[in-house]
């Protein structure tokens, strides 16, 4: 006989005895038993009763005890003759399982992903593979801090309690975001286009810059479609890279990027392999023309209007694919439409999960597929798209699965995001004075896609509150519906000697000719006071001290055609408006109002801004335009101008009158100043403006010329923890005597 040791696999040591020959076993006795029963022992052994015994099968047969995860410690002895002792001491089971610290992420979500729980049996091995499976879990939310301790409380009955106290740490920041190989865009340009950002004092209600894989990987995908939708067709993201930071708190994300050469398309081909598809008809559906520059975006819009033409001519199954025909030397590409027969597949049915708040048909009405429908790669990539802008997902996956030889589910996996906003600012405008602004925005409302919000201005001159409702699917149609009640103060004191208060409502609604062709139609009712009139102002304003009700209806139909409508470099804008009020009231008039833009950018950093914008108001039925409803010019619409600065002025008093017509152009370009890292650009401008005098006024008690007004200036943009801030340095060089001008304009908010 001889003794020999054996390590087990968690630094625990079993013992046992055994011959170094084989021996003869008549008796298996198993002590130390206490739930588990002493058949289930001896199923794991390679002995039996009156059988010989090797060292091997000691081996195995004690491996494949120590594999079950029931014991702790385990011990063979032969010290009896012909009798094998197995020694055990039984694993505890867990009573209770618990999760402390965790006060980021539910109970719920841990409990999914760790193995052991109530009544399971106490594993070492499984615990510190439960301990990494919650590390994960904390990780793929940005905290890399954190640490997870298993704590054992013993019962009586070899029961113990298992406790998770988790240290959740801080979330790692984004510290800073690099970009190499931009030539074309700034770093603060490629910023504002991907989802992860800096980490930033004015970030507190925002996760944007909580670092998170799949995001980033999410942000590649932005970068390729920024790039590609610009005339870079050959881009790509060469590496993407996290570096974290020695404590854990912090990444530094960087994205190596090769833009290629900037392409415009030099010809467009479509060619058939399908017998009794006529191209010629096709080349209407083309959302890209000769001469444009190259963008994959369009190019997808293209294959999906000539795929819905095709289906309607009876041509189901089609697949269009695009090749290039490049001449990068020149810049230029040939696209190429390939038309084939694609596989007889159609939907079978199309199975949502992952969506707890949001509802089925959300996400359903996104897609351009139905079950029953031919199943189409390009429909399926639209539909994916317009899930994803919705911005209601911070993963979404979509499978296909095959169930018949001709039938496919389309399995679509999101995971939700907050889709709840609060925003607060304060700051310094010259025309309104100090002022702190705050809103509540939930875009997902009850899960129905539905938004929601409120927002509040406070500064010395004005004070305005908003409350707005939209349905985007209004009677579950492509037609979006909503409303609006308002109440604003706006100080006119020094302008015209009086305060103004208007308080209403308006129902409003939408819907899309096209992607760019889109018609706005809406009912506005309110009543506006002209209040607090000084003494000493003109007549024109006395005579319309008091309250006045406004009953309109009205309609705008907008062309958008702008490459992004925040940080616009290429495109145009167009829209019309009309108003007509009379339908009740004391107010009666017809409004026409209309604008038009184009963005045109050089050498990839200097944008170009030309802009017309134009507005006439007649009354009828023998009532005037109320001051309120006047145009005024100045200010922000025209700069070098003071608010309400051009056009009629009482000689007695000063007061601003307004105007019924209204005529404001220019030009402006916007250029980098090397801040770009501050969100800060330059620009200058021209400003051309005229104004038109109101009705019924006496020509010997005003000032009054419709003659053009212009200015020229400089100014800076700056894209601020508060919003958007323009600083302004107007000069007028062409005015009238009268007219009120300033050089120095500071003003918050956003305009197109």
């Amino acid at each position: 006989m001889k003794k020999i040791a054996y390590i087990g696999l968690m630094t625990s040591i079993f013992a046992f005895q055994a011959n170094a020959a084989d021996f003869y076993v008549k008796k298996i006795e198993v002590d130390g038993l206490q739930r588990v029963e002493k058949a289930t022992v001896l199923s794991y052994l390679n002995i039996h009763n009156n059988s010989k015994v090797s060292q091997d099968k000691l081996d195995s047969s004690f491996k494949n005890l120590y594999d079950t995860g029931l014991f702790s410690d385990i011990s063979f002895d032969t010290a009896t003759a012909n009798v094998l002792k197995i020694n055990v001491k039984e694993n505890p089971i867990i009573g209770k399982r618990a999760f402390d610290g965790n006060d980021k992420i539910d109970d719920k979500i841990l409990e999914a992903e760790v193995q052991l729980g109530p009544r399971s049996v106490y594993d070492k091995a499984k615990v510190q593979q439960d301990v990494q499976r919650i590390l994960d879990v904390y990780r793929k939310t940005g905290r890399y801090s954190v640490t997870v301790e298993p704590k054992i409380i013993e019962r009586e009955e070899n029961r113990v309690d298992l406790i998770y106290e988790i240290d959740e740490g801080s979330a790692a920041k984004i510290d800073k975001i690099n970009f190499i190989g931009n030539t074309h865009y700034t770093s603060s340009d490629l910023q504002d286009e991907i989802m992860s950002k800096e980490s930033r004092w004015y970030r507190i209600f925002s996760s944007a810059e909580d670092y998170d894989a799949e995001k980033m990987d999410y942000d590649k995908e932005l970068l390729r479609r920024f790039y590609t939708n610009r005339g870079y067709a050959d881009f790509y993201v060469q590496s993407a890279m996290a570096e974290l930071s020695e404590d854990h708190k912090s990444f530094v994300l960087t994205f190596n990027l090769d833009e290629g050469p900037r392409y415009k398309v030099n010809d467009i081909k479509i060619k058939s392999n399908i017998e009794g598809v006529e191209t010629d008809s096709l080349y209407d559906d083309l959302e890209i023309e000769k001469g444009d520059w190259y963008n994959a975006q369009l190019i997808e819009k293209s294959t999906a209007e000539m795929i819905d033409s095709l289906g309607k001519k009876g041509f189901a199954f089609v697949d269009i694919s695009s090749e290039l025909e490049r001449d990068a030397a020149n810049g230029k590409v040939d696209i190429v439409f390939n038309i084939n027969e694609s596989d007889r597949i159609f939907v079978n049915r199309i199975n949502i999960s992952g969506n707890d708040r949001t509802e089925d048909e959300v996400i359903r009405r996104e897609f351009r597929l139905d079950e029953g429908d031919a199943l189409n790669i390009t429909k399926l990539r639209d539909s994916r798209r317009n899930v994803e802008n919705l911005n209601y997902f911070s993963k979404i996956d979509i499978q296909t699965d095959i169930v018949d030889e001709n039938k496919a589910d389309l399995n679509v996996n999101v995971e939700e995001k907050s889709t709840g906003y609060f925003n607060v600012g304060i700051g310094y405008s010259t025309s309104n004075g100090a002022l702190f602004r705050a809103g509540v925005t939930e875009n997902n409302f009850r899960g129905k896609g539905q938004e929601i919000g409120f927002n509040m201005g406070i500064s010395q001159r004005n004070k305005d509150y908003n409350i707005s409702f939209t349905e985007p699917y209004f009677l579950g149609r492509r037609l979006s519906a909503g409303i609006d009640l308002f109440m604003e103060d706006q100080d006119y004191e020094d302008e015209a000697s009086y305060d103004t208060r208007t308080i209403g409502g308006r129902t409003r609604f939408g819907w899309n000719y096209t992607d760019n062709l889109y018609h706005l139609a809406r009912y506005t009712l309110s009543t506006s006071d002209i209040k607090n009139v000084k003494e000493s102002a003109s007549e024109y304003v006395k005579a319309e001290k008091g309250k006045a009700t406004t009953s309109a209806v009205g309609q705008t139909l907008v062309y958008d055609k702008r490459d992004s409508s925040i940080n616009t470099k290429e495109g145009y804008y167009l829209s019309f408006g009309h108003d007509f009020s009379g339908l009740g009231g004391n107010t009666k008039y017809n409004r026409f109002d209309a604008k038009a833009y184009k963005f045109y950018t050089l050498a990839d950093y200097y944008t170009f801004k030309f802009f017309t914008t134009g507005g006439y108001i007649v009354g009828y039925g023998g009532k005037d335009i109320r001051m309120s409803d006047r145009y005024y010019l100045g200010g922000n619409n025209m700069r070098g101008f003071e608010v309400a600065g051009i056009g009629a002025r009482d000689k007695a008093t000063d007061d601003a009158l307004g105007g019924n017509w209204m005529m404001y152009s220019g030009a402006e370009m916007t250029f980098p100043i090397g801040l770009d890292e501050l969100g800060i650009k330059g620009r200058t401008f021209w400003d051309i403006g005229a104004l038109g005098k109101p009705d019924n006024f006496n020509r010997q008690k005003i000032d009054y010329s419709s003659k053009i007004r212009q200015s020229v200036g400089f100014g800076f943009d700056w894209m601020s923890p508060m919003g958007k801030i323009n600083i302004d340095f107007g000069f007028p060089i062409v005015k009238e005597r009268y007219d009120e001008t300033e050089v120095f304009r500071l003003n918050f908010g956003t305009s197109l």
